[in-house]
């Protein structure tokens, strides 16, 4: 009828351009966003782009600028969605021993000077299925114990005197990159890599920790070079990161980087 005010169109919500997708996810979070990447092809497609405007949000909005201004800390996970997932997975402040703390890049732990104490963390975030690495780099001296690997919930995160915490129970498997002990329930076995006279760890090596949950094996890469499996026959139980260290004002950063590079 003449006068009468036309009807705009509806429009699905499968068809809403990306600037509109944009502008709606950025108030989700994240496990709202992987569900809505299984509503169609089109919102899969649009947060599958790791470097999207929904994703370079949160990634502002949760990671600290003094980690997304550091040109080496975050170099390994480039794409706005990788530094978001390795925050998510970084040193879990809340479950720590009393005498470290998280640095306010969120993915660097600082011992402070304890006489006479052997002091732990744990990632956020521990696994129990698929294929995980992470990145490791002691950035101060190590002491007589420096030692990275993986814990149950359960293992000790403190602990008096200098001893090799990770890997003293059952509840937990480290390597010392001091002497290159492999370690687990009190058991210490060299060398490792496995070979004679191992290179010792030079401070600030980037070191990669990579854990097979299929397969339940956890080995170590250094540069583009395997180190050889570590542990085997890992338990099918939720494993976190963790380290120990006992000297004072040593720091070391971890990179969750996802699946690793297979083959």
């Amino acid at each position: 009828m003449a006068g009468e005010t036309s009807r705009s169109r509806p429009v699905s919500a499968a068809r809403l351009p990306h600037h509109v997708l944009a502008r709606l996810f950025q108030y989700l979070s994240i496990k709202d966003l992987a569900a809505c990447r299984r509503v169609c092809r089109h919102w899969m497609a649009y947060l599958e782009y790791e470097d999207c405007e929904v994703w370079e949000t949160l990634c502002r909005r949760e990671v600290p600028d003094s980690a997304l201004s550091d040109p080496y800390l975050l170099c390994e996970v480039p794409t706005f969605l990788a530094k978001l997932r390795a925050f998510k997975h970084a040193w879990n402040s809340r479950d720590a021993s009393r005498n470290v703390y998280v640095r306010s890049n969120g993915f660097t732990v600082h011992r402070n000077p304890i006489a006479q104490s052997t002091d732990g963390i744990r990632g956020k975030m521990g696994v129990s299925t698929g294929y995980h690495a992470w990145e490791l780099a002691w950035e101060g001296p190590l002491g007589t114990v420096a030692v990275v690997g993986l814990a149950t919930r359960h293992a000790a995160l403190q602990c008096p005197g200098y001893v090799p915490l990770l890997g003293s129970d059952d509840q937990s498997w480290g390597w010392n990159l001091v002497d290159n002990a492999l370690l687990h329930n009190g058991d210490c076995r060299q060398p490792y890599p496995h070979v004679n006279n191992p290179p010792k760890y030079q401070v600030g090596e980037r070191i990669r920790m990579v854990l097979d949950c299929e397969e339940h094996v956890v080995y170590f890469e250094k540069g583009c070079e395997f180190l050889g499996v570590a542990f085997k026959d890992l338990p099918p139980v939720k494993l976190f990161p963790a380290v120990c260290a006992v000297y004072g004002n040593t720091e070391v950063s971890m990179i969750y980087l996802g699946p690793p590079l297979l083959g």
